[in-house]
Order: C-alpha cells, then sequence, then structure tokens
C-alpha cells in the first residue's frame, strides 16, 4: 500500500511486531506469556539466545511469499537457511519425503512396483501444463477429480496419503473428489521448491518468523509508512455504517480504508474452529531425521484416524533461534475432539524426552462480511498449515477487496522503480 502511494499508518496494542505470528525474545517472556511459574533453567542458556514463534511456518522457496519478498526486496532485511528434511509418518515411524530419483527408488516408503507407478505419475505430474492440451493423457483438469487420476496411475492408499498431504500440502481428504488441477499444481510448486536447493521445499529465516514483519515495516517506512508500537485501541470510528478513524489514548487518527486482524473486531467474525499448538523445548533432534537441525514431519489424518492432519516443525540453534544444543519443536493441529492435547499425542510420541512444553488453544476467527460497505478489512486468523500459502491468499483477497483489482507482481515492481528511480534523480 505504500509503494501504491497510500499513506499508512500501522498502529499495534502489542510492543513487538508480528501480532499473533511473532517471535517472543527472551525465553523469559515466552514462560510469562504461558504464565509458567519460576524462570527458565540454566540448563537453557541465556535467554537472548531464544527468538520462539507463537505460529510455527516456513516459506515454500518457490511459493508466494519468497515472490512477496523478493518483489517488495524486502529480502535486503533478511536472511534465509534451508530446512534441512521434510518427512512424513506411516504405521508409527517416519520416513524421509524422497526429494529426488534416487531417493524415490531407495525409500522404504513404497514397494518397488509402487515406486515405478509413483514415478510415472510424477513424470506426468512435472510435464502437465494447463495451456497445452497434448499434456492432459486424457484428464480434464477442470472435470476429473484427483481420485480419478490417482485411480489412473493405480496407485494405493499409502502412497496417495503421502503425495496428497506430504507433497500437494492438503489438510484434509476433501480434495480427493475436486477436479485435480489444483492438486497437479501444487506438486509442482513442492516439487520446483524443492529443486531450487535440494534438501527440502522449505526456508525459514534466521532470528525467527518475527523478521518478517519487521522487514516489512522497514520497506513501508522508507515510502513513508509510519509505525506504531505499544498503540492501544480504544474504538474503531464508524459514521454512516463507515469506517472514519481509530481511536487511540484519546485521539482519532482518520482513515477512509482500515485492515486488521480478528481480535480488534470480535464483532464483525465468526469462529470458523479451532488450533492447537505445541512448542516443546529439546535437547537432542527428533529421532530418525538423520540428526537434522531442522525438518517438517507430516502426519496424515488417515495414519490416526482423524479428520486433518497433525504438524511438527523442527528449527534449532543453527538458525539464531535456541540456545547452543537446544531444539524447537512445535506441533500443530485443527482440533476435533474436547480433548484436543490427547489429539496431538502420536506427534509429542515422536519428539520425547521433552524438556519443556507450552501449550495453546486458539480460536480460528473469519470476517462475517467483505468488507466494502464499511471499508473494514479483516484478515482470517492464521490456520495449522506449516507453510504460508494460505496466509498469501488471504493477503491477496485482503488486496483484492480494498482496491477492487487482483495484486499485480509486475505492475508493483515497476512502480518501485519508478520511485526508486526519482529519488535517484533527486
Amino acid at each position: 500500500m505504500s509503494v501504491n502511494g497510500k499513506k499508512v499508518l500501522h498502529m499495534d496494542r502489542n510492543s513487538y511486531y508480528g501480532g499473533e505470528s511473532a517471535s517472543i525474545t527472551p525465553l523469559e517472556d515466552l514462560y510469562k506469556r504461558f504464565n509458567l511459574p519460576g524462570s527458565p533453567p540454566e540448563s537453557m542458556g541465556r535467554g537472548r539466545d531464544w527468538n520462539v514463534d507463537l505460529i510455527p511456518k516456513f516459506l515454500m522457496a518457490n511459493g508466494q511469499l519468497v515472490k512477496m519478498l523478493l518483489y517488495t526486496e524486502v529480502t535486503r532485511y533478511l536472511d534465509f537457511k534451508v530446512i534441512e528434511g521434510s518427512f512424513v509418518y506411516k504405521g508409527g515411524k517416519i520416513y524421509k519425503v524422497p526429494s529426488t530419483e534416487a531417493e524415490a527408488l531407495a525409500s522404504s516408503l513404497m514397494g518397488l512396483f509402487e515406486k515405478r507407478r509413483f514415478r510415472k505419475f510424477l513424470v506426468y505430474v512435472a510435464n502437465f501444463d494447463e495451456n497445452d492440451a497434448r499434456t492432459f493423457e486424457g484428464v480434464d483438469p477442470k472435470k476429473t477429480t484427483m481420485r480419478d487420476v490417482y485411480k489412473k496411475f493405480d496407485l494405493g492408499q499409502d502412497v496417495i496419503d503421502f503425495t496428497g498431504h506430504a507433497l500437494a500440502l492438503y489438510r484434509t481428504d476433501d480434495y480427493l473428489d475436486q477436479p485435480c488441477h489444483e492438486t497437479i499444481n501444487r506438486i509442482k510448486l513442492y516439487s520446483e521448491s524443492l529443486a531450487r536447493y535440494g534438501k527440502s521445499p522449505y526456508l525459514y529465516p534466521l532470528y525467527g518468523l518475527g523478521e518478517l514483519p519487521q522487514g516489512f515495516a522497514r520497506l513501508s517506512a522508507i515510502y513513508g509508512g509510519t509505525y506504531m508500537l505499544n498503540k492501544p485501541i480504544e474504538e474503531i470510528v464508524i459514521e454512516n455504517g463507515k469506517v472514519v478513524g481509530v481511536k487511540s489514548e484519546g485521539e482519532v487518527a482518520r482513515c477512509k480504508q482500515l485492515i486488521c486482524d480478528p481480535s480488534y473486531v470480535s464483532d464483525r467474525v465468526t469462529k470458523v474452529g479451532q488450533v492447537i499448538r505445541v512448542i516443546c523445548i529439546l535437547s537432542h533432534p527428533i529421532k530418525n531425521t538423520n540428526d537434522a537441525n531442522s525438518c517438517q514431519i507430516i502426519i496424515p489424518q488417515n495414519q490416526v484416524n482423524r479428520k486433518s492432519d497433525i504438524y511438527v516443525c523442527m528449527i534449532s540453534s543453527a538458525h539464531n533461534v535456541a540456545a547452543q544444543g537446544k531444539y524447537i519443536a512445535i506441533v500443530s493441529t485443527t482440533v476435533e475432539t474436547a480433548d484436543p492435547e490427547r489429539e496431538i499425542k502420536p506427534a509429542l510420541d515422536l519428539l520425547e524426552p521433552i524438556e519443556q512444553k507450552f501449550v495453546s488453544i486458539s480460536d480460528l476467527f473469519a470476517p462475517t462480511d467483505l468488507g466494502t460497505e464499511s471499508q473494514i478489512f479483516i484478515s482470517r486468523t492464521y490456520d495449522a498449515t506449516t507453510h504460508f500459502e494460505t496466509t498469501c491468499d488471504d493477503i491477496k483477497d485482503i488486496y483484492k477487496r480494498m482496491m477492487g483489482s487482483d495484486f499485480d507482481f509486475e505492475e508493483m515492481k515497476r512502480k518501485k522503480n519508478d520511485i526508486y528511480g526519482e529519488e535517484e534523480q533527486q
């Protein structure tokens, strides 16, 4: 919005950037936030060596957020590291998600004949081009369901589980009966992201996810954006059904449009579910991950008789988010029963022994209207997925509702170059 020439004022009731998805530092603050008695034991090292994400997410190397960061050039404020491996849970054990053809052939995830069929399927996906009917092989991308595509390649249930949940990154099996083009594009995104760095398709910023909002704040400031932390919001001022300002500490900042998260407008959102997240501090890498400093584990729903997947994200001192020799594993899933902690037991069992746990159960909210009347544009709550693709969809949706047109990366690049060009001339 700053790049688009709008005047942007960003107010936050918190003393830190990032709202719900902040990184908490030092470790003492995390203990306070979760109301744990006492302070961290000495074995946890220096408190300031910790940057603990409240909401775990990785970036797909070829995904939308990386494109946004590159186009906006927020990347100049960030350094990334590749996540060392992606794993999938099957029959109580974890297996590496094959990242190369050689790995796929050597993997014990599938039998020999299954491997051949899976390879054929991957070759088909790689060659698939929505604009070239010759690559369809009798499949109609807008009509044929993904269930039928799996049938065409004669893939078994275990391979379907791992493909839909570890490659296409669906949280549930609803996708099976939908047109296949979306799933094929998701698997392509996974493969292209993987091809960039080899170990896994995921990236993670050094010093934690809190660096992302800080990077955007700095860039916005270059274009005249103003940031105010520690700014309590007393009231959203509305006249004739439209937002005209925000009241804080007795003053009103006037505005034509307002963007906020659901916590600021409880009367304009509806609850659509819950997520449980458990931050676990470990003194060891997760077993059977080849002693990786970072990894993702996906537990597909069918493996544990659930409707949605369970995710584990692990990072460590290698990312400047924990003290030397310490690991942070964050488990998350969509809540399905009255006993959420029991639901994630299969994931916690993989992490044993756990030194310290921080448990949070959050409500998920979605806006009840598009905001076109009131000009109040509300984001959705962060879901249980471990990547930013759904968040980016939400950001682009808000942009479209505000501006009346799709977010255009190329257009943004041109505008930015124009502004930089003018600055240089001056």
